[in-house]
């Protein structure tokens, strides 16, 4: 409740006819005045506003990023909701008091259900904020969800203290100085492919890209099926621009993983983005779409931001029909 306290010295003095010492006299703000005032803040506090409540939430999902398990992804997308749904409320409120503020309408009313479109609206701008800022988030959606095999794990202790100290680092962002450790844990144990992950990781991250390739294949060599590499051997093609190469280890990765997303989302946005190969493009990134939905994942607005976009290029290309026939033969509405 401190925030809406913070708001209240902030704005109070608007919301009021207000007084002023000058020169030992007292002006008083008319209520145009004051009302102009209010519209002036009221972007900034909103922003703020947006950011108080989406920081409290990714500090939840940080929370959960640190007790993750691995093959733990439903579990996970459910933490990931109640952290969102938590700051829902209090977001809302803030708002609206901010909102009666510049309207002077004293009732304040709250919607608590999560199914209305006035709910949705909240959530899903908490939400978009923290795919673009929250790094718990990002962490946490592509943790290990691997089946776990045999080479996934080590029993040597000097590769598992060494992996412990990589994942502390990982875990903070920390690529180039997790990669060593990573590195340590390997040369202690060489089958270890959990690690192996982690050497492709980092790798990418510091922009390696052919080591982090040798990394995952080596990973996938000791753990076919493992996730983390079948899902970034063509996240690195793409940055190398290989894009033949990456729609290929994605339709690989499909094979283990049919209903991931991940896999859909990439082969579109290269569609989309690199190889002007809109029409598929456009379906993959649907396909994407509606499994982010199912799964309730912070990433749908991505697929929507790739959506909107592809859709200003083929109107621009006299293609709109078939933009909404490709949306409808995925079931999805444009109204």
């Amino acid at each position: 409740m401190s925030k809406f306290i913070l708001l209240f010295l902030l704005l109070a003095c608007t919301s009021l006819p207000c007084s002023a010492q000058k020169d030992n006299k007292t002006t008083t703000l008319s209520p145009e005045a004051s009302k102009q005032l209010i519209n002036q803040i009221a972007p900034e506090t909103s922003k703020r506003l947006l950011s108080s409540s989406s920081r409290e939430a990714c500090h939840c999902i940080d929370s959960v990023l640190q007790v993750r398990k691995v093959g733990d992804s439903t579990k996970i997308l459910q933490l990931v909701r109640h952290c969102i749904s938590s700051e829902v409320t209090t977001y809302q409120l803030s708002m609206k008091m901010l909102e009666s503020l510049k309207s002077g309408e004293k009732n304040i009313t709250i919607n608590s259900d999560q199914n209305s479109a006035e709910y949705k609206k909240y959530y899903r701008e908490i939400e978009d904020w923290l795919v673009d800022s929250c790094d718990s988030l990002r962490l946490l959606m592509t943790s290990n969800e691997e089946k776990e095999t045999e080479a996934s794990y080590s029993n040597d202790p000097e590769a598992i203290k060494q992996y412990n100290d990589g994942i502390k680092l990982l875990n903070k962002g920390d690529y180039a100085g997790a990669l060593p450790y990573f590195k340590k844990a390997v040369e202690a144990d060489s089958r270890f492919a959990y690690a192996w992950d982690n050497v492709g990781i980092c790798s990418r991250r510091t922009g390696d890209l052919d080591n982090a390739l040798k990394a995952y294949n080596k990973s996938l060599e000791l753990s076919p099926g493992g996730k983390t590499p079948l899902q970034n051997i063509p996240v690195v093609y793409e940055m190398k621009k290989e894009y033949a190469k990456a729609i290929e280890a994605y339709k690989n990765f499909l094979n283990y993983f049919p209903h991931d997303a991940e896999a859909y989302y990439g082969m579109g946005r290269i569609g989309i983005l690199y190889t002007d190969d809109m029409e598929n493009g456009v379906d993959n990134m649907c396909k994407a779409y509606n499994l982010y939905v199912k799964n309730n994942s912070p990433y749908r607005s991505d697929a929507q931001s790739n959506l909107a976009y592809a859709y200003k290029k083929m109107k621009e290309q006299g293609k709109e029909e078939q933009f909404f026939t490709i949306l409808k033969n995925n079931n999805i509405s444009a109204k």
